[in-house]
């Protein structure tokens, strides 16, 4: 298992500066989001072949992997015109991607509303049929691009358990449609006690297409699950770790909610864990 980092939580610095920090703190790969890493915005004019390839040799000098180029627009929003936009900066993303040489592209699954919250109409099967429809145009230029577009099961969103997921690849029917697993994500203070069994179900149903892993920790506090840094909650990461060591070889795996302080903490944490499963 190669662990990562989400380069926007390590020091701040420009993106060459946070590459080296991150290599320089033990780290295999990092997950990139260039909306929170730069001043430019992330439209079409700026995501430019010569940028994707200079960031290409940027972190080819420090030995990291990109394991994920983030893109987190809505694909279930009612509003067309936004629609055609967020799906267009898709697209530009996966082109960028197949210059950068990165592990996926990796985004979530939105709401049924123009404010991306939830709203019980997430968990609906009209919503999910409305997300399967927007996606599939983007999951077609993935191919045409040779990239995968990899998403992550959240709770909150539209694909919010197993089932849903299953439906999602099933409907979609890519090898270029593939699985962000964050095991905290799927979870609610609804949930969170029944926690191991949501992982099984999970690692049974969607095992085959996960592509890379998230990896952050969570703690209940006034009725409240908020997510942690690996290591300061109440998770128990064997079963996940287990599972990646027996059929997931050398699978990229980012940390999530570290600080600059904990990250390394978080990392060598994770590390020992998977040495014992």
């Amino acid at each position: 298992m190669q662990i990562g980092i989400r380069l926007h939580d390590v020091a701040k610095g420009t993106i060459e500066e946070r590459a080296q920090i991150a290599a320089s703190q033990g780290f295999a790969c990092a997950h990139i989001a260039l909306s929170k890493l730069c001043d430019y915005r992330m439209t079409l004019p700026e995501l430019t072949p010569g940028w994707a390839m200079y960031l290409r040799h940027v972190f080819e000098r420090e030995q990291l992997d990109i394991a994920v180029l983030g893109c987190y627009l809505n694909l279930a929003t009612p509003d067309l015109e936004a629609l055609r936009k967020n799906q267009d900066t898709y697209k530009a993303h996966l082109r960028f991607a197949s210059l950068l040489g990165c592990g996926v592209v990796g985004t979530e699954t939105g709401a049924p509303n123009t404010a991306y919250k939830f709203e019980e109409a997430c968990h609906t099967e009209g919503a999910l049929q409305t997300f399967i429809t927007n996606l599939r145009p983007v999951v077609e230029y993935a191919e045409k691009c040779g990239v995968i577009l990899a998403l992550e099961p959240v709770y909150k969103h539209i694909m919010w358990n197993p089932a849903q997921t299953r439906k999602v690849l099933d409907a979609i029917d890519s090898p270029n449609l593939q699985i962000i697993f964050d095991p905290v994500n799927l979870l609610d203070v609804s949930n969170y006690e029944r926690r191991e069994e949501i992982f099984a179900e999970a690692l049974q149903t969607f095992g085959t297409e996960i592509a890379m892993i998230h990896l952050k920790d969570f703690q209940i506090q006034d009725g409240k699950l908020l997510a942690c840094a690996p290591g300061t909650g109440c998770m128990d990461y064997d079963l996940i770790l287990k599972y990646a060591k027996e059929h997931k070889p050398y699978i990229h795996a980012t940390l999530e909610n570290t600080t600059p302080e904990n990250a390394v903490f978080s990392r060598e944490f994770l590390q020992k864990r998977y040495e014992l499963v």
